[in-house]
């Protein structure tokens, strides 16, 4: 009798184990919040950057929580946890990649306002040269973005088994983090001009559908857009009085576009903080 019931409890044990797990009550939150970053196909303007980040944070939150309360990845340890851990170096290399560049965006709009302010009739030489460096300062950091993340090897990983709910999440959650930087690498990465002469006479068509007018009118999606076809345009004039008023208007852009990637920024370094956080988690459960 006794026997029997131990058998009994032993086909019992063999069969809980071999059923798959219950999900964590907090994956539903964070599917929901992966479809809902998956869905989002808002233009690459700096309020739809500054909203996916935020978002991005708001998901590495509930993540993060989701972290602290598991060892099933320690527990059921394969191939697909070195594929993780070497995911979040690869989102850390891209987030820092980020902020290099818009700080270095950043202090090349500060420049130009810079010049802007000091902008007399007859300096239109030195302000061209001015304008060009900074121009030509946007197309390098537009070469490196595209040539690091060339070098990263930005794809979805191939996991060995995803039947795992905390690795299968975690594989999503990075793949969505790879698509939301891109969207900010994508709105840095603005049309660039392509200046046929010296002198600049005709880089005006630069943007094909974007226009400035005497007026300071600018058309356009995204701020860095908005003053490559503004600072274009600037450098066309010919009319001293057309110039004056578009000085002014340029300025106003300059801020506006400063003040955006101060805002990508902030967002950035919330993510960039939860980013390591999170390879911390996954470290410390590996290590028990």
């Amino acid at each position: 009798m006794g026997s029997s019931a131990l058998n009994q409890k032993s086909n019992f044990n063999a069969r809980s184990n071999s059923l798959p797990s219950r999900p964590h009550p907090l994956i539903p939150q964070i599917d929901e919040h992966l479809r809902r970053l998956k869905s989002d196909e808002s233009a690459a303007s700096s309020s739809s950057i500054t909203g996916k980040l935020s978002g991005l944070r708001d998901l590495y939150e509930l993540v993060h929580s989701l972290l602290i309360t598991q060892k099933s990845l320690a527990q059921n340890y394969n191939g697909n946890n070195e594929l993780l851990l070497n995911g979040s170096l690869k989102l850390l290399d891209v987030c820092g990649l980020a902020k290099d560049v818009l700080l270095q965006a950043k202090e090349d709009t500060q420049q130009l306002q810079s010049s802007f302010r000091r902008r007399r009739s007859g300096d239109d030489a030195v302000f061209a040269n001015e304008a060009k460096a900074y121009l030509a300062s946007r197309k390098k950091a537009n070469k490196l973005i595209n040539k690091s993340l060339r070098d990263l090897k930005i794809s979805k990983c191939v996991f060995a088994d995803v039947d795992e709910p905390t690795c299968s999440m975690l594989r999503d959650v990075e793949g969505i983090t790879f698509a939301v930087f891109e969207s900010v690498f994508s709105y840095i990465t603005a049309t660039m001009p392509e200046p046929k002469s010296n002198n600049w006479s005709l880089v005006s068509k630069l943007m094909h559908s974007k226009r400035v007018t005497c007026e300071g009118r600018v058309s356009g999606t995204n701020e860095f857009e908005r003053v490559n076809a503004m600072l274009c345009g600037l450098i066309g004039y010919k009319s001293k009085k057309c110039g004056d008023m578009s000085n002014e208007n340029a300025v106003i852009e300059l801020q506006k576009l400063e003040t955006s990637i101060e805002d990508v920024e902030d967002g950035i370094e919330c993510v960039l903080r939860l980013l390591i956080k999170t390879r911390v988690s996954i470290l410390n459960i590996l290590s028990h």
